[in-house]
Parts: structure tokens; C-alpha cells; sequence
């Protein structure tokens, strides 16, 4: 099985400045193909979440894999659009949708709104008929399912701002089939993010087959559910699972949901599908000794990758320089920091690696998903670069 790192050259550092994202793009290849495998056959249909990673370069390969598009905003709109992603398989969520963004998506024909609220949806019928068009959407529901994630990636609880509460859905799904310029396709739920058991998608599954029978009683279908994304990954052995369990997440929707005739599954899936072709590239500046503990600082920052400082979320850590000259046996502990003026700007604490210098390469590991779509220029900080590789 390929790895992220596999055939990492040397040479690379030569060519490139760091702090930079190094991505496996057989990497990238092999998750897609094994999506590939585990939904022929059934009325599943995937969409990339280009919130998890904006890199044309990135969004080019996925789009020409034929997948369709997750967006959150009018500028992923276009930038899906230039990566050459199909307007009728793209989806556009988000609770704050702008008139100038509902515009775009409605004159380019985009497969859905994930809708958001009563005033959401009046607003885009109102906007629809002053284009003559019909819009094509989904009422997001909000499930009341709690993921036990991290609190900030938490999204189908009541006290979240996302969705439609269950309590008011029946009277919304009556007004959007009035409204004159909507056209309600279906259902939307997503309930959070690096999500690695499968139990609340299968209560995700319960809560939907619900739904439909009590619909259904009613007379209304629903031409497509979208169960939205949120599938996590092994950032702790990146090696040992460089792909996720996709063969657990589809099955589960395989064996819990009812799926009804003439209806299509929607999944809207980024970090499982990006994070772990990419890794940031970093370079020690110094090692510092305190009293209590050693610091290696790193030419990247919070600025390069947010988690750490954000989520208090793990990444693996290498030290590629060690590894290459066979003297990666010894090993000492330290705090890896960047040089952003926080204190917060910490990679790892109390970290096991390699005795470790100055000029060091260091990677941080399964980076390619909300590293750099979410860098930033604090302190005026340049953004990293971005390298491609190609083994195969």
C-alpha cells in the first residue's frame, strides 16, 4: 500500500522554501478508487467538500475523477466551476448564504441548496422568480444526533446553528412544495465531522427511515437523501491506514437505510478524501531547552495548520532528515512549537521523536484536509507552497 511519504525525495526541499504541503497524489487516487469500489452498484452519489481543501490543482484531479461538489460559499462556487466541476452535481450548504451567492448558484443551474431556515428558503424562491428560474434544493434537518466530536466540528445537535429543527419540518416541507419557484428534491442531513464510529450514522439511518415512512403515509417522495459527510481518519498511523474505512461508513448506509425506488443517496465527503495525501514539510530552527522540558521550533506555525491550535487535534509527527540518515533509534520528548506569536501555536506537547538539530526536515502527517484551506497571513506570515508528487 502506498503511503503518504512513500518516495519522498530529498530534492524536493532543494526546489521549495519551507513551510510547504507535500501531497501523494497516488494517494489521493487510491481513496478515490476505493470510494469507486464500495458505491458501484447502488444510487449513492459523492460529492467532495471543497471546504477541506480549495487547491485547484487538487480540485482539477477530483473533478475529473467524475465526483460532484460540496460548497459553502459563491467562491467555491466559481472555484469548482474553473476545476471543471458539473453545476448539476453541486450542492451548496451553509446558514449565511448571501443574495449575490444564491445568484450564481441559481443562474449556473446547481444540483441543490442545501436550505437552512424558513427565511432561506423564501429568500431563494423570491430571488428564483425575480430570474425566472426554479431552484433546486434540500431542506437540511437537523437530527438532534450528537457524534461526540470535538464541539467546534459538531453540527446535528439542537444546539447547534445548523438545519431545520425535526419539531418544524413538517410545516417547512409544506411551504417549500407551495412555493412557486422551488422545487424540493429532497432531505439533508449532516451531523459532524472526523467521525470514526459508525453508530451515529446508523442512528443517522434510523432517523431518516423514519422520516421517509411518515412522509410517505403523506403522499410526498423524496428524489434524493443526502446523509451529508463527516467520516473520519487515522491520524495517529497514518501508515498503517492510509485509507479510510470506507468499506464500514457505505455499508453502514447499505444495511441501516431504507432506500426507497427511484430515490439517490447523497454523501458529501472532504477530509476522508483529502487528509491523508498531504503532510506539511517544516524545518527546525532551533531546540530549545527550558527548565522542564526541550522545544523544537518549526519554520511552520498555526498560521500553516490550524488544528493543533484550534481542536487540540492530533497530528503525527516524523522526522524525515533522522529517518534518512538510520539515526531515528534514539529519541528525546519535546514540546513541537512554531514561531506565530501565541501560545497556543503548539503542534504537539510532550512528543517522542528522534534526537533532533537545527536544519531537520520535519513532517506533520495527514495534513491535507483544513491545513491549507485554512492557513492564514497572521504576522504577516507568507502561506506555504504546495508541491505535487507522482510515484505511479
Amino acid at each position: 500500500m502506498t503511503t503518504a511519504l512513500h518516495g519522498f525525495e530529498m530534492n524536493i526541499v532543494e526546489q521549495t522554501s519551507t513551510p510547504f504541503y507535500y501531497y501523494n497524489m497516488d494517494i489521493l487516487h487510491d481513496t478515490l478508487r476505493e470510494i469507486d469500489r464500495h458505491i458501484s452498484g447502488h444510487p449513492f452519489v459523492v460529492h467532495y467538500a471543497v471546504k477541506a481543501n480549495g487547491n485547484p490543482h487538487i480540485l482539477k484531479e477530483i473533478s475529473q475523477h467524475g465526483l460532484g461538489a460540496d460548497l459553502v460559499s459563491g467562491h467555491e462556487v466559481e472555484a469548482a466551476l474553473a476545476a471543471g466541476f458539473q453545476a448539476e452535481k453541486m450542492t451548496f450548504s451553509g446558514v449565511g448564504k448571501t443574495d449575490w451567492e444564491i445568484k450564481l448558484g441559481i443562474q449556473h443551474g446547481i444540483g441543490c441548496f442545501n436550505v437552512e431556515s424558513v427565511p432561506e428558503l423564501e429568500v431563494i424562491n423570491q430571488l428564483a422568480g425575480e430570474m425566472d428560474k426554479t431552484a433546486n434544493i434540500a431542506l437540511r434537518v437537523n437530527p438532534d444526533i450528537d457524534a461526540h466530536t470535538h464541539k467546534y466540528i459538531t453540527t446535528g445537535t439542537a444546539d447547534n446553528k445548523f438545519g431545520i429543527g425535526i419539531e418544524v419540518l413538517e410545516q417547512t416541507v409544506k411551504q417549500a412544495l407551495s412555493l412557486p419557484n422551488i422545487h424540493l428534491r429532497g432531505l439533508h442531513f449532516h451531523i459532524g465531522s472526523q467521525i470514526t464510529s459508525m453508530t451515529p450514522f446508523a442512528m443517522l439511518c434510523d432517523t431518516i427511515n423514519d422520516l421517509l415512512d411518515h412522509y410517505e403515509g403523506q403522499g410526498i417522495h423524496f428524489e434524493m437523501i443526502n446523509v451529508g459527510g463527516g467520516l473520519g481518519i487515522d491520524y495517529s498511523e497514518p501508515d498503517k491506514h492510509p485509507l479510510p474505512d470506507f468499506e464500514s461508513y457505505f455499508g453502514t448506509f447499505k444495511a441501516n437505510l431504507k432506500i426507497r425506488d427511484n430515490q439517490q443517496i447523497h454523501f458529501e465527503l472532504g477530509r476522508s478524501i483529502v487528509a491523508s495525501c498531504g503532510s506539511l514539510i517544516s524545518r527546525v530552527v532551533f531546540v530549545k531547552e527550558s527548565r522542564n522540558k526541550k522545544f523544537l521550533i518549526l519554520d511552520a506555525g498555526m498560521t500553516d495548520l490550524i488544528r493543533p491550535a484550534l481542536y487540540q487535534a492530533h497530528h503525527e509527527i516524523q522526522n524525515l532528515t533522522a529517518a534518512g540518515n538510520g539515526i531515528d533509534k534514539q529519541v528525546e520528548q519535546y514540546d513541537v512549537v512554531g514561531p506565530v506569536c501565541e501560545s497556543s501555536d503548539v503542534f504537539a506537547h510532550s512528543r517522542k521523536l528522534p534526537i533532533s538539530r537545527r536544519g531537520d526536515l520535519i513532517a506533520i502527517r495527514s495534513a491535507g484536509a483544513y491545513g491549507e484551506s485554512m492557513s492564514s497571513r497572521y504576522n504577516m506570515r507568507a502561506l506555504p507552497a504546495s508541491v505535487f508528487a507522482y510515484k505511479k
